[in-house]
């Protein structure tokens, strides 16, 4: 806008630049005809008259006021330009770029033959440079008003299209961040209208798929936990009697006779030794596939005695656990998953983490509980790439509505995942 108005006031001047000297011209020419006119006349009076000299007296008094017409004697100073007799307020830039030309006369008066002085000819062209200086700040102003409404009028018209559009731009970032339940406003033109109705409808299709995508992972989980909980039952029911029978049998087949248990390189310390180990082992794939702790102690006894079992694997790491005993409030899916993120991320600081502390915290914080393991161990690799158990744990908390965070702060590695209470329901 501003562009504009230089350019009306650049065009402006041109004009006056171009046009200006021959209206000046043209509106002196008659004084410049009178002047000559009268000098013609004082010269034919002064050559009737008995006393020429007095009648030129007479006549130069006359005209002692300011006057575009004047008797200047005879080798007195005079110049006819026109910036030398302009009187008046106006900038001298505007009237230096009038280029007002020489419009200044002057005509010979003779007493007989000598010569006695000039009738000249000096405009006062004050009134007609003010008239342009009127009219060039009118066109100035009349330009600059008009440019301000145009502006005005584009930026409201702009900005009733414009605003639209960046409410349009703000519902798709939320529908970025998977956020779908805020309507975008149909406003402005009817294309952005169209667009933001659109919008809306993909709004409301990507909700419902990603609830439906939420209850698909909630039941897979869920049918996962129950096979988790079969295999565990077969293993228990299966696996553990004939471990103890073999543990029996070969007892029985050591010496009858000796006191305690078999000696140490013996065919029946050998055996019985291995069966030790598979029951260990066998303890751990049950505590790893179902823990049952849960439904007899509840969930925040599960989680301390899951603390202690951790404490005894790496004796020189120090635990420090904060768990609400509001926990054992909970039950079904809810009560898995919170266990299974506690248990993963506990089982990472045991295998990779490398670190002295490790800090456990489980809370029931108004409509949600709050999740967080920290570590001071070695942090987290450049290229990290989410593994099962880390996959699985986002799974869960994705399935109830949760997230999952994972980072590091302050000189600690952090898993920090929330789940709301509202998807607190037995499967």
């Amino acid at each position: 806008m501003a562009a504009m108005v230089v350019g009306a006031l650049l065009l402006g001047g041109l004009a006056l630049q171009t046009f200006s000297p021959e209206q000046f011209e043209d509106e002196n020419a008659q004084g410049a005809r009178s002047a000559q006119r009268v000098a013609e006349a004082l010269n034919a009076a002064l050559a009737a008259a008995d006393n020429p000299q007095q009648t030129l007296n007479a006549f130069a008094t006359s005209l002692r006021a300011p006057a575009a017409i004047a008797f200047v004697p005879s080798g007195a100073d005079w110049q006819g330009a026109a910036s030398d007799t302009y009187r008046g307020s106006v900038p001298a830039w505007f009237t230096a770029l009038l280029q007002i030309p020489e419009l200044g006369s002057s005509h010979p008066v003779a007493i007989r033959t000598a010569h006695v002085g000039d009738i000249v000819f000096r405009p006062d062209l004050s009134a007609e440079i003010l008239e342009k200086w009127v009219g060039f700040l009118a066109i100035a102003g009349s330009s600059a008003a008009l440019m301000l409404l145009a502006g005005l009028s584009a930026y409201f018209t702009t900005g009733s299209a414009l605003r639209p559009l960046e409410q349009l731009g703000a519902g798709l970032t939320r529908m970025r961040n998977g956020v779908y339940d805020a309507a975008i406003p149909l406003a402005g033109p009817p294309e952005i209208r169209k667009s933001c109705a659109e919008a809306n409808e993909l709004a409301a299709t990507l909700k419902r798929l990603s609830r439906d995508n939420r209850d698909l992972l909630r039941k897979l989980v869920a049918v996962q936990d129950d096979e988790r909980r079969e295999l565990a039952r077969e293993l228990h029911d299966e696996l553990g009697p004939l471990l103890f029978a073999i543990r029996a049998n070969a007892t029985a087949l050591s010496d009858p006779e000796a006191e305690g248990p078999p000696e140490p390189g013996s065919p029946a310390h050998g055996i019985l030794a291995a069966t030790e180990a598979l029951q260990q082992a066998n303890r751990r794939v049950l505590e790893g596939l179902s823990p049952v702790y849960i439904a007899e102690l509840g969930l925040a006894a599960s989680v301390q005695a899951l603390l202690r079992n951790a404490q005894s694997q790496a004796p020189n790491l120090q635990v420090e656990s904060r768990i609400d005993h509001r926990l054992n409030d909970l039950d079904g899916l809810l009560a898995q998953t919170t266990y299974r993120v506690i248990q993963e991320g506990v089982t990472n600081v045991l295998r990779h983490a490398n670190a002295t502390e490790m800090d456990v915290t489980a809370t029931v914080n108004e409509d949600q509980i709050e999740i967080e393991i920290s570590d001071d161990g070695i942090g987290l690799p450049q290229d990290l790439t989410f593994g099962r158990g880390l996959t699985g744990m986002h799974e869960r908390a994705r399935a109830l509505d949760g997230d999952l965070q994972l980072c590091r702060e302050q000189g600690k590695t952090i898993v920090r995942c929330g789940l709301p209470l509202d998807h607190h329901d037995a499967q």
